[in-house]
């Protein structure tokens, strides 16, 4: 039975985290889908290095602009919508052993997404796919139904010293 994970909280390496996972699952021939919330730059290091991976598949939803909790546009309630619903498609078709939302609780957080409409969709999932949602602010509605919760917690990092993100190591 595939579980639900979710990885939170305000320290470095939910996606990060997330990745590895999708690193192992490929690496025993599994089929992982990830779909990015609010990531609408093409800058991630991730999409390139995705193309490496036989049996991995990225999607972007969001703009490449940077949006401030309170001044989501219409542009970015559709690409969230967008990317609800290629998460129902991905979870509910049983061709992905697991599927990671990236950025959803973010996106929840904002607004952009109803929270008992992604319960639906995680809850319709195929029985054998593993779903993982990453960003911070993981509502409680969302902590209570996994059955796997990290928190990264933030106890120091260079950007508190004023070191900005690095290409390869933050993004």
């Amino acid at each position: 039975m595939g579980m639900v994970q979710v990885y939170t909280g305000n320290g470095k390496g939910k996606t990060t985290a997330a990745l590895g996972l999708a690193v192992r699952a490929v690496g025993h021939g599994r089929r992982v889908k990830m779909i990015q919330f609010l990531k609408g730059w093409d800058f991630y290091g991730e999409i390139r290095g995705a193309g490496f991976l036989e049996g991995f598949e990225l999607v972007r939803t969001g703009t490449a602009d940077y949006v401030p909790k309170g001044g989501a546009r219409d542009v970015d309630f559709s690409e969230a919508r967008r990317g609800l619903e290629l998460a129902r498609e991905a979870l509910s078709s049983g061709a992905y052993d697991l599927v990671i939302l990236d950025e959803v609780n973010v996106a929840m957080d904002y607004g952009l997404l109803n929270v008992e409409e992604v319960l639906e969709v995680i809850g319709g999932r195929h029985e054998r796919t593993e779903v993982v949602l990453t960003g911070r602010y993981a509502p409680e509605e969302v902590i209570a139904a996994a059955d796997l919760v990290t928190e990264m917690r933030e106890v120091k990092h260079p950007y508190q010293k004023g070191v900005k993100a690095r290409e390869g190591i933050e993004y």
